[in-house]
């Protein structure tokens, strides 16, 4: 007997149609291929997104879309046009007609992954110049001192660079800051490092010896002193640089950063636009630095600091005209501290403006016991003019001591004029508004004095030391107080001379027509007490000498 099996195949052919459905119609590029790689269907998913026909893509093994350096889940995939993608690839074995397949559905993540290396490099890198940042800088110092090889460390800082951000603004310190990155790249040429730190702080590793590495930093001293063009103008700044070797400074990245950093500090104490190769010896002025520091802000909370008086002297018949009040500081075991020393820690650390505003309280109260005749000279500050209210200072002072107006003379700095000019040119005619003197101190030092007496109305130019110093050896000198002295008669101002120390160097401002004098051919700086019997006298003691 014949016996027959019928067997209902309905549904096994409606899966089959819904899986070839799913497959052709999916939007995720899918395809089959054979146990030999040869690609045996493709959904339209995947010929759209790889480019290739239909028959050019069954024509393939699975293998030929690869890239050389693909590998596992994550691959990178050539399209027919030739470029690249980043798929994650999922594959299972499944039967179809018959045989075994494997099904292959790749998920572009080329967007994905071109973001993640975005975020990769802004974690690594400068936003603003593309250079690597603080942290890969850390990173490859530590990988470097690690090897043992011979490896130089160069500290780098801008000079005047916030003078062009107060002055131009912050897009232009963009724009230098890019250029500066520009040329450092130049300089270093496709071996070692350069990073931006932050603000206007560079740091470069390079594998070379000492020779080498001054040779680089004076290649960077001379590629940043050249002029950039900001704003349509010609700015110059500088770079000072802070050299450390390793091994001959040891091998510890932190260490190498300290000592770098400690040569930087010594580069710009020396004047600016230099590099200096780290010493032992810059340990111990970096410490007397900061201890210095330390006793200045204890001074200045005891008020331990004074108020000195120089006599202002006319030319002619040497009569005290006015008086220069002078900061100085009584150090409990150093005795008196230089100015030149304290007072630039006093700038850095931002103690400049208050101390100003101190000296400027004390000699208004002080200049009102003197006679009528006798006014007091005190120094302002860049910093003072970035307070938000200089004039109402000025102004309480001369309230609260009711000295007049007109006695009082402000001497400012050509740095004022060169920060913020069209602000600190306002404040200026505020300040004269009150009544007192205007005078620009250390005339002929900087980079457009002549300008500044177009641009505002000074009572006086003092002529800076320097000039008077190099009287009756310098021809030059002589011609240029000369000169001096003529533009302010022809001007209606008065001129001082700063720095008379012998009877020469009088004699010969007399002939130039020098208004008025100062310096220890007269009087050292003394205290207020001795400034009120000196000026109180009748008769001056150097006027016998005369």
């Amino acid at each position: 007997m014949l016996g027959v099996t019928l067997t209902d195949i309905g549904d096994l052919k409606a899966r089959e149609a819904s899986a070839r459905l799913l497959f052709e119609h999916n939007p995720v590029p899918m395809w089959l291929s054979g146990e030999d790689g040869a690609v045996l269907a493709v959904n339209d998913a995947a010929t759209g997104h790889y480019g290739f026909p239909r028959e050019d893509f069954l024509s393939l093994s699975a293998g030929d879309l690869l890239a050389p350096e693909a590998s596992g889940s994550s691959q990178r995939h050539r399209r027919r046009d030739g470029s690249l993608i980043d798929v994650e690839v999922f594959s299972g074995e499944i039967p179809f007609e018959g045989r075994s397949a494997t099904l292959t559905a790749c998920v572009d993540v080329t967007e994905q992954r071109r973001a993640e290396r975005r975020i990769a490099h802004m974690a690594l890198h400068d936003a603003l110049t593309g250079l690597p940042n603080r942290v890969l800088f850390h990173q490859r110092l530590a990988e470097a001192a690690a090897s043992g090889t011979s490896l130089g460390l160069l500290m780098l800082d801008l000079d005047h660079f916030k003078l062009v951000n107060d002055t131009l603004g912050h897009p232009a310190g963009d724009a230098l800051l890019r250029e500066v990155a520009e040329r450092l790249r130049a300089c270093l040429g496709p071996d070692g490092l350069v990073a931006r730190l932050g603000g206007d702080e560079f740091a470069i590793l390079k594998d070379a010896g000492r020779e080498a590495l001054l040779a680089l930093a004076d290649r960077i001293i001379a590629a940043l002193g050249r002029s950039f063009a900001l704003e349509g103008q010609d700015v110059a700044i500088g770079v000072s640089i802070g050299i450390a070797l390793a091994p001959e400074h040891g091998d510890d990245p932190d260490g190498l950063l300290r000592k770098a950093d400690t040569a930087l500090y010594a580069a710009k104490a020396d004047g600016r636009r230099t590099r200096r190769l780290f010493e032992p010896a810059m340990d111990a002025a970096l410490q007397g630095r900061r201890a210095l520091e330390r006793d200045l802000r204890a001074a200045v909370a005891a008020g331990a600091l004074e108020v000195h008086y120089q006599p202002l002297v006319a030319a002619g018949s040497l009569a005290v005209t006015g008086c220069e009040a002078l900061l100085r500081w009584r150090h409990p075991e150093r005795g008196f501290v230089p100015p030149g020393e304290f007072i630039p820690v006093a700038e850095e650390t931002g103690l400049i403006a208050p101390l100003g505003e101190w000296v400027l309280h004390q000699a208004c109260r002080e200049a009102a016991g003197w006679p009528e005749g006798v006014r007091v000279a005190v120094n302002l500050s860049p910093a003072q003019f970035r307070t938000p209210d200089l004039v109402g200072t000025v102004a309480r002072a001369l309230s609260e001591s009711r000295l007049d107006p007109a006695r009082l003379e402000l001497e400012i700095t050509e740095q004022v004029l060169l920060e913020e000019t069209e602000a600190n040119l306002a404040v200026l005619h505020r300040l004269r508004g009150l009544g007192l003197r205007i005078a620009i101190d250390d005339f002929g030092t900087g980079y457009a004095s002549l300008s500044y007496l177009r641009a505002f109305p000074f009572d006086e130019i003092k002529i800076d030391r320097s000039f008077t110093a190099a009287l009756g050896r310098e021809a030059a000198a002589a011609a240029i107080v000369q000169a001096v002295i003529g533009l302010g008669a022809s001007l209606g101002i008065t001129t001082l001379a700063e720095g008379v120390e012998t009877e020469a160097q009088l004699a010969a401002l007399r002939r130039s027509g020098c208004g008025e004098v100062q310096g220890f051919l007269f009087s050292r700086p003394v205290p207020a007490v001795e400034i009120r019997r000196l000026v109180a006298a009748a008769a001056m003691p150097w006027m016998a000498a005369a």
